[in-house]
């Protein structure tokens, strides 16, 4: 939106932090190279913040769509609206807007500037050097939502989509070497029967702080097994090459509640399974 519209982009790296009482999450996009300054207290709609956005909320709500000033995501799915607004004055934009259709004609220009800084640590460079070395190395994602079987309908997905993908890259890619990532590596490990002597289990980025490093090491891999899970979306998206497999879960084998389900999330290239 800043570059079809001439005008500055500024990220508020503040606000959607603060109250993130449920994961605790940090901002950490300083670890790309995006071309862009901080929001100051004002542009933060500092002081009473919450106040002053449902305000502006509120408001923008009872306008047309061209004239909102702040546009809060309405649709999980792909709302072509944002792509037709052209921006007066200054525009708060507020949600995921997970899609390439949203950013399709800029995806040149986005793959470089969402480069990950590298981590300098010998343990994340050893593997880079791993992964760059091998002809086919597949990124497989484990993404655990719900820890408790108890948890129904359980927003995992199954075991068996993941045999399903390993099945299928062992049928289209000579040698590969499967590369497993996950919030909880050990487990996802004993949970896949992926082929002895030919993969590599990734787990000494522990927390939050170092998942960008598992992001960039994702990217430098050559195929992909994505969870329903917009991280490993992201790494396949930034590290997908000419002949790269990306293989998803397909929405129609989900509940429908599930975010992944969103019409317009998958590019069409990729192969759901």
């Amino acid at each position: 939106m800043a570059l079809v519209n001439n005008a500055e982009l500024v990220i508020d790296d503040i606000s959607g932090f603060v109250r993130d009482r449920t994961y605790q999450r940090r901002y950490q996009l300083d670890h790309f190279n995006i071309p862009c300054r901080k929001a100051m207290p004002a542009e933060r709609l500092v002081p009473f913040e919450r106040y002053r956005r449902g305000y502006a909320k509120w408001r923008s709500r009872r306008l047309p769509y061209e004239h909102r000033s702040y546009l809060v995501q309405e649709l999980k799915s792909f709302d072509p609206r944002l792509l037709g607004l052209r921006i007066k004055g200054d525009v708060y934009i507020d949600g995921l807007w997970q899609g390439e259709a949203y950013f399709a004609d800029i995806a040149k220009l986005l793959r470089k500037e969402l480069t990950i800084k590298p981590p300098t640590d010998i343990l994340n460079q050893k593997m880079a050097a791993q992964i760059s070395e091998c002809a086919h190395a597949v990124a497989v994602h484990v993404q655990w939502f719900d820890t408790s079987a108890a948890s129904l309908p359980s927003r995992n997905v199954t075991d068996g989509y993941y045999q399903r993908a390993v099945d299928y890259v062992k049928a289209h890619v000579e040698q590969p070497h499967f590369y497993l990532f996950s919030d909880n590596p050990l487990a996802a490990a004993a949970r896949l029967s992926l082929p002895e002597g030919a993969y590599t289990v990734v787990s000494h980025n522990v927390g939050d702080e170092l998942a960008y490093a598992d992001l960039w090491l994702i990217s430098q891999c050559r195929h992909f097994i994505t969870a329903n899970s917009t991280f490993s979306w992201w790494g396949a998206w930034l590290g997908e090459k000419f002949k790269s497999l990306v293989l998803t879960p397909d929405p129609d084998s989900l509940d429908p509640g599930n975010s992944w389900c969103a019409e317009g999330l998958l590019p069409s290239r990729w192969t759901k399974l």
